[in-house]
């Protein structure tokens, strides 16, 4: 942990007591120096993030600087572009691309004083539920409690440098289907997946147009709040991102919870839920209750009995999409032109795309081919929107749900290995639900059980981020 906190901090490097190009090249060397042990960076930015530090310096001399992040250190998930770094996705398809321009989340950062130190590990595009199904010659990134044991996915790397930053740091993520909640739940770190459109997508790699997320990874809750004020907002880049009033998320942090109400969702400590998970989730809640907040189990049978093949059928057949683009001609790795088109857009993907890349591009391909479209495709849209409406009927009733984050404690590579990708898929029960459904969802570390860490669900209605930290920041205080 870092001696002061976030505020001191700023207000520290404002003042020039902190020298910021400093404090920028010992965060480097202990970037290194983790990631020799942990890989949780593809790419550490060292000569981006010493300019940024020497521009901030200048700043600070003159007085003009103000930024909310100043002096903070971002790692970002690599499939968000970030101008002249390297940005791959976690592909060796997109090797040796350094995007033209940022991300919208990297232009707020940069413009608030915020340093990006790194592109973090993850799994290839995004496809993975432990950050293990890394592109061809990308490293794996260790649990950072447990070298032995997966990350959790798929953003796995920035969970994992979160925990181990001994730096002030926050991590950008990105949540398709769990990507934010299950790594932080697996690294002890709290994980924040906003509403689908409150934070823009303009400039991310994209999986799922429908699905994908950016969202803040932060020691505490404080840190996802610092981070989450200054990337949510309207974009007229990007399609999708929400015209709302921006609110400032801090007024709900530390703010009283009694009164609330929770729905215990019964489907999510069933069988298959490792019974230690289930211990510390439940304890979680008591803590709850002893602040005053109401509590009863509710069913919500259509997000867990169908969620994961909604998500599996409405994500393929995205995410198939989204990769036609990488075929060597308009982006991705180019091999020797020979052959016909076909020929050559096959060799290229053959040799550049990881196995569960593939495995994902066949899947969503056959689900909206002509024939299937309508028996696959269609009938999970459809029941997407019931699973909204069921979602809508209990948070008329309750302010948050509440479940375990992933069934099982952290588990060692070689069980991984065991496991079949069907049962890969199944890691993601709990959090493929909201995520479908677009509602934010917030992971809080409620303790160990056998020396490994357990995250808690919260979940809430769209718009309501500020029920999560409020109901976040009151675990926190009593741990």
């Amino acid at each position: 942990m870092t001696e002061i906190n976030l505020k001191e901090y700023i207000a520290n490097v404002r003042s020039g007591s902190i020298g910021i190009v400093e404090e920028t090249h010992k965060a480097i060397e202990k970037s290194k120096k983790i990631n020799s042990i942990y890989n949780y960076f593809n790419v550490i930015s060292e000569h981006h993030a010493i300019s940024q530090a020497e521009e901030l310096k200048k700043k600070i001399k003159q007085k003009k600087a103000t930024g909310r992040l100043l002096g903070i250190f971002i790692s970002v998930k690599d499939s968000i572009c970030v101008k002249d770094v390297e940005s791959t996705s976690g592909s060796k398809i997109l090797q040796g691309y350094k995007p033209l321009f940022d991300a919208f989340v990297i232009q707020k950062v940069k413009e608030e004083g915020g340093i990006i130190i790194g592109k973090t590990s993850q799994d290839e595009f995004g496809f993975g539920s432990f950050s293990i199904n890394v592109g061809i010659g990308f490293k794996i990134p260790k649990n950072p409690i447990d070298k032995e044991r997966a990350c959790g996915g798929s953003s796995g790397g920035a969970a994992g440098i979160t925990k181990k930053a001994s730096f002030q740091h926050i991590a950008l993520g990105e949540s398709t289907g769990g990507s934010i909640a299950a790594p932080a739940a697996f690294c002890d770190v709290f994980g924040l997946c906003p509403t689908y459109g409150r934070v823009s997508r303009h400039g991310l790699i994209d999986f799922g147009n429908s699905l994908d997320k950016i969202g803040p990874i932060g020691k505490t809750v404080e840190d996802v709040v610092w981070l989450m004020n200054v990337i949510s907002g309207y974009d007229k880049n990007d399609s999708t991102s929400l015209n709302v009033k921006n609110e400032d998320f801090e007024s709900y942090f530390k703010k009283p919870i009694k009164g609330m109400k929770i729905g215990i969702i019964k489907e999510a400590f069933a069988e298959g839920v490792e019974r230690e998970v289930q211990k510390k989730v439940y304890k979680g809640i008591q803590e709850f209750e002893e602040e005053g907040v109401k509590t009863e189990e509710i069913s919500l049978e259509l997000p867990i009995k169908y969620g994961l093949a909604t998500y599996y059928m409405i994500g393929t057949s995205e995410a198939s999409t989204n990769l036609a683009k990488f075929c060597g001609m308009r982006y991705g790795i180019a091999e020797k032109l020979e052959g016909n088109f076909n020929e050559y857009f096959t060799k290229v993907r053959s040799n550049n795309f990881g196995d569960e890349t593939k495995r994902r591009i066949l899947l969503g391909t056959f689900a909206r081919m002509a024939g299937y479209r309508d028996a696959y495709y269609i009938k999970a849209m459809k029941v997407r929107t019931l699973m909204i409406n069921e979602y809508k009927k209990a948070f008329k009733k309750y302010d948050a749900l509440v479940s375990p984050a992933v069934p099982i404690l952290p588990p060692k590579f070689s069980e991984i290995e065991k496991l079949t990708p069907l049962q890969n898929y199944m890691m993601d029960v709990m959090l493929v639900g909201p995520n479908v459904c677009g509602l934010p969802h917030l992971n809080v570390p409620v303790g160990y059980e056998k020396n490994l860490p357990v995250g808690m669900l919260l979940i809430a209605d769209h718009l309501q981020e500020g029920k999560l930290i409020q109901l976040g920041s009151a675990i926190e205080k009593g741990h």
